[in-house]
């Protein structure tokens, strides 16, 4: 059975058990010869890994067929292990009241080390030590053992390789994540990530920039080129792999220099208001191509009017008024010359093209002091009715762009010392780390966000910002969870008294308000919340949370489609998959609800309760091995995780709770 390594007398020769790759024996560092059968293999292994007595009933259940002597066979398998394994002075293979088992204390062995290691963490490990694991982990679990005829082994079998597969996986990432870009031991971990995980996003980012800061600017292209097709085959989503390649760029193409001002001899026609700063954009008239040139036209005013006065709306960032831009954009300038102009950090640009009943719209942005492009897009959409044609691309224009921005931001934020961050920079510094969803980014989180708040106690986001870091706090159990929501409700409270028409004020109040039980106030806070800025996503994707539980699970799942469309590469959008699931398993519809849930635990940073989601939704579905497998996952990061841990920590109704710990009880995670 499992159990610790304990140091064993000198008197008795030291073994070892190798089960990751062929079973291998060792007896004083020489390997023994084993019998050539596969059910005394099978049977090593699973005595090994079983943390009880195993019934000789179960075992001959496991491994044969009733007509061939089941019994009989597993007599001649132990007498086999009792060879290899016995000691004069003291027997390994033990059996008692039709029971068995193996005394393996003193003996090294591989998978012992290994779940020993997860349980304590990673983290708490030095690299060495980590690339010895990594090192040990060279093959599948119990390699080239298998038995067609015997399903529930096969089942066990698959779970743990599964398991020791996603432990290996996360060596690896642990390994890549202490190791500088680089070095040997970063470009071997990356290399076997993806091919242990080939639809590992965060694999990919992390072999990119190995291949970068070689220089290999033509292999990055061929991997990415590669990379896609073989996501498009498997029907994985190549986006996050993309943006990854995008953030890489940007950052390292970011000047070192500082911005300089122009000549001051020419004013800008509008200046930024004197105060704290802000992000700030002109979004200048979309010109509309007509038989090889272009020109103003009411639909690209049209569209220009919506993109602003959306993302006014949205009061996160300083926007240049209508007046301004369509006076500039007479004469024609320069993307650096309307920045110096006007005065302003980016500058969003675009064509609006024609093709009967479709238009086409080209969407840039770049930033105003060196004229590189941050993102660019092409949306289309079909003209039908005006207004629905100006809000379809409304949204697509207005939400990149918020996000775009955001995440410039919060890289350039990034790269600056920590002590030279002005209150607009500390809260974007401050929303990195919030986004990593462990207990130390979030304290970090918090920090910044009071940093920003002092040195602007105007700005309501910063007050916000802080809200969701109590909010996690309390979600998560990372503190006293009455406390944190206290401290969440009232960093709301603060940010609405700052700015009541600001969407973020609201929605960090309907989210604190969920957590103290008011449901009906949430949802009215959330709904204000999207009144005021219809493209803020994440008041979307708060109304789905809350009706997933308590309320409406068809607003749930339209509201959790919206927060996507509006938001494809949120931060959050693990929880935005995971709503939708929540919503599905209250509709009964547990094949679709497992799906999502899938979905979403495989977000790279999803945290326990969404896998505990996508867990209990697979076993709704009736598929449990996969269901076990993420367990597993779950059981690395939290041991002693169950499901009443969820049950805790979502409000849902008592035959929900109902449902969900069935399910848990199928999987092992009742309790």
């Amino acid at each position: 059975m499992e159990s610790t390594r304990n140091a064993m007398s000198s008197s008795l020769p030291q073994r070892s058990l190798r089960f990751v790759g062929p079973l291998v024996l060792f007896r004083d560092g020489v390997a023994l010869q084993l019998p050539p059968s596969r059910k005394l293999r099978a049977l090593l292994a699973y005595l090994s890994l079983a943390p009880h007595p195993v019934s000789r009933e179960r075992l001959c259940t496991l491994l044969w067929d009733v007509p061939n002597d089941p019994r009989g066979e597993l007599r001649w398998c132990l007498s086999k292990l009792r060879a290899l394994l016995d000691d004069p002075s003291r027997p390994r293979v033990r059996t008692a009241a039709d029971r068995v088992w193996l005394d393996l204390d003193g003996c090294e062995i591989d998978t012992t080390h290994l779940l020993d290691s997860a349980r304590a963490g990673l983290d708490q490990l030095d690299l060495a030590a980590l690339l010895t694991l990594v090192a040990s982990c060279d093959g599948d679990f119990l390699e080239g053992v298998a038995f067609d005829h015997h399903v529930e082994f096969e089942h066990w079998l698959a779970g743990r390789r599964s398991e020791f597969r996603s432990l290996h996986i996360d060596l690896l990432a642990e390994v890549a994540r202490r190791t500088l870009v680089g070095t040997a031991e970063g470009l071997s971990a990356a290399r076997h990530w993806i091919d242990l995980a080939p639809c590992d996003a965060r694999g990919h980012e992390r072999f990119l920039l190995e291949l970068l800061h070689r220089g290999m600017i033509e292999d990055c292209a061929r991997h990415l080129e590669r990379t896609e097709k073989a996501f498009i085959r498997e029907g994985v989503d190549f986006a996050p792999v993309r943006e990854a390649w995008d953030r890489i760029r940007r950052t390292l193409a970011m000047p070192a220099l500082p911005r300089t001002d122009g000549p001051a001899a020419s004013p800008p026609p509008q200046s930024q208001p004197t105060g704290p700063r802000r992000a700030s954009i002109a979004v200048m008239p979309f010109r509309e191509l007509r038989e090889g040139s272009s020109g103003p036209s009411e639909l690209g005013n049209a569209v220009t009017h919506d993109v602003i006065s959306r993302l006014a709306r949205l009061r996160s960032l300083f926007i240049i008024s209508r007046g301004s831009v369509f006076a500039l954009a007479e004469e024609q300038l320069s993307v650096q010359e309307i920045g110096r102009r006007l005065n302003v950090d980016y500058v969003a640009t675009g064509f609006i093209e024609r093709r009967q009943d479709v238009v086409l719209v080209a969407v840039e942005i770049a930033e105003a002091a060196t004229s590189w492009i941050i993102w660019t897009e092409r949306l289309e959409a079909s003209v039908g009715q005006h207004l629905d044609f100006l809000d379809a691309i409304g949204n697509g224009i207005v939400s990149s762009i918020a996000a775009e921005i955001e995440n410039a931001e919060r890289n350039r934020a990034l790269l600056k010392p920590p002590d030279s961050l002005d209150a607009w920079e500390a809260y974007h510094r401050g929303l990195w780390h919030m986004y990593r969803f462990t207990a130390e980014e979030n304290a970090r989180a918090a920090a910044f966000f009071r940093r920003s708040m002092a040195q602007d106690p105007t700005f309501s986001r910063a007050y916000a910002g802080l809200s969701f870091t109590h909010w996690q706090s309390a979600f998560q159990r990372w503190g006293d969870r009455g406390i944190e929501a206290r401290q969440a409700l009232e960093t709301a409270g603060h940010s609405l008294l700052v700015d009541d028409q600001n969407p973020a004020a609201h929605w960090s109040m309907g989210r604190a308000l969920w957590l103290m039980g008011e449901h009906e106030e949430a949802v009215r806070e959330l709904e204000r919340s999207v009144d005021l800025s219809p493209n803020f996503a994440l008041g979307h994707y708060a109304l789905a949370f809350v009706h997933c539980q308590t309320g409406d699970p068809a607003l749930a799942i339209a509201s959790s489609d919206h927060s996507r469309l509006l938001s494809p590469y949120d931060p959050l959008l693990f929880g935005m998959l995971g709503t939708r699931a929540m919503a599905l398993v209250r509709l009964g519809a547990f094949q679709e609800a497992a799906g999502w849930a899938v979905k979403a635990a495989a977000r790279p940073n999803a945290h326990v309760h969404i896998l505990a989601i996508a867990a209990h939704c697979l076993a709704l579905a009736g598929r449990i091995e996969e269901a076990r497998a993420l367990v597993a996952r779950i059981r690395r990061q939290n041991p002693y995780y169950r499901g009443d841990d969820l049950l805790d920590t979502f409000h849902f109704a008592a035959d929900e709770k109902a449902r969900y710990r069935g399910a848990a009880s199928l999987i092992g995670l009742a309790g």
